[in-house]
């Protein structure tokens, strides 16, 4: 366990990160968690990220949550690059925000709204924070009443010179954001790095990614890394792995050695 740099009642803390300082929720069972022991979450999808992320390239994060992938994609980038992090939860953005102005990012904007096929108004309550939660397993779709919060479409929210990436972690609203996303898509080609563990949203959302010409892979790294920053070698979430398809523009010749190729008709989680 780090550290812990903040002593003060309520439900934040602070540890020293692998990337930075990190503000994190302490009853966090996932991403809280992952912070506070171990200094960073799913470290293995970083590694992923810096294998094609460059210097002075455009990401689109879909799903922030407190910013613990949002940090080292705006370093991967660098200054002259550019992240676009939306995270619709209003307290969990105000972490967000938190995290990159406590380590004086400056080439992300951060975008308090949902990301969907339409543009609107999504109600979003304020869950109890104070009490054992997985914060960023917020199913959008599933929700009635709260605070108003913007949605829109990528294709009309932003307009950009480029992108290399687009990450979409939205607990099930993953072809929803794909499909107001598909005019960028098609002028920009990037690599989409997807969220896939909804059984029944399996074969839709990856039909939808095929018919933009894109190859599929899946990616599932586990969610304690040996390795960790903190040198913890105790394993807080045994046989828990992540569901992630990278997609990769059909017309760039990359080989994905040792990634299994996805199928609408099979998926990682059947039979468990």
């Amino acid at each position: 366990m780090l550290k812990r740099l903040i002593d003060a009642p309520g439900f934040n803390t602070m540890v020293r990160a692998r990337h930075g300082l990190m503000l994190f929720n302490r009853n966090d069972i996932y991403v809280g968690r992952s912070i506070g022991k171990y200094g960073e979450f799913s470290e293995a999808e970083v590694n992923l990220f810096a294998q094609f992320c460059r210097a002075g390239d455009i990401v689109v994060e879909a799903g922030s949550n407190i910013g613990a992938h949002t940090l080292p994609l705006s370093r991967l980038v660098g200054p002259a690059g550019r992240v676009h992090a939306f995270e619709p939860q209003r307290i969990v953005f105000q972490t967000l925000c938190a995290n990159l102005a406590i380590n004086s990012v400056t080439n992300v904007e951060a975008h308090h709204a949902a990301l969907a096929a339409e543009t609107g108004i999504v109600r979003i309550p304020d869950l109890a924070y104070e009490q054992e939660n997985n914060f960023g397993g917020l199913e959008l779709a599933r929700l009635e009443g709260g605070a108003p919060v913007p949605q829109r479409r990528l294709d009309d929210c932003l307009v950009l010179q480029h992108c290399r990436l687009i990450k979409i972690d939205v607990e099930g609203m993953e072809h929803s954001v794909i499909t107001g996303a598909r005019a960028l898509i098609a002028a920009h080609r990037p690599f989409l790095y997807v969220e896939n563990d909804r059984l029944e949203k399996s074969a839709a959302l990856i039909t939808l990614i095929e018919s933009l010409g894109y190859r599929l892979y899946w990616h599932l790294p586990p969610m304690f890394n040996p390795d960790n920053f903190a040198r913890d070698a105790e394993n807080v979430f045994p046989n828990l792995i992540s569901v992630n398809m990278l997609g990769i523009p059909a017309e760039m010749p990359i080989s994905m050695e040792g990634f299994a190729s996805v199928s609408a008709g099979a998926h990682p989680l059947q039979g468990r």
